[in-house]
C-alpha cells in the first residue's frame, strides 16, 4: 500500500470526492433518471385522467365547485401534489374513491421517489 493510500484525506478532500461522484455520469444516473422520467410521465396521465374522471362525476353534483375541466384539473393535480384544496369536492361517491385513489397514488410516488434516490447515494458508497 502506498503511503497516500494510509494517510487520512485532507481536508476537503472527501467534499472534492463525493462532488466528483455526482458530476460522474454512471449506470446508477441513469437508472434515476429513468425512475423519475417514469413517474413523471405515469403521473401526467393519471393526472389527465383523473381530471378528465373527476368532471365526468362532479359537474353535476348539487354544491359542486367543479364546473368545467380547468377546476377538475386543478383538484387532481393538487390531490397528487398531496396538497389540499378549498374546493368542496368531491362529492360523488365516484368522485370521493377517485380522490382515495390519488391520495394512494401520491404517497406511494413520493415513497418510491424515497427509495429510489436512497439506492443511488448508497450505491455511490459501495463504488
Amino acid at each position: 500500500m502506498s503511503a497516500a493510500a494510509t494517510q487520512p484525506a485532507h481536508r476537503g478532500g472527501a467534499v472534492r470526492e463525493e462532488l466528483h461522484r455526482l458530476l460522474t455520469w454512471e449506470d446508477r444516473h441513469r437508472r434515476l433518471l429513468a425512475r423519475i422520467v417514469i413517474v413523471i410521465a405515469l403521473t401526467l396521465v393519471i393526472d389527465v385522467v383523473a381530471a378528465f374522471l373527476m368532471w365526468v362525476f362532479e359537474r353535476h353534483a348539487a354544491g359542486t365547485d367543479i364546473h368545467g375541466l380547468g377546476e377538475a384539473f386543478f383538484f387532481s393535480t393538487v390531490q397528487l401534489l398531496t396538497v389540499s384544496s378549498n374546493l368542496t369536492n368531491p362529492l360523488t361517491v365516484a368522485g370521493r374513491i377517485l380522490d382515495v385513489v390519488l391520495e394512494v397514488w401520491a404517497v406511494v410516488v413520493v415513497a418510491a421517489l424515497g427509495g429510489s434516490f436512497a439506492s443511488f447515494f448508497t450505491s455511490g458508497d459501495s463504488s
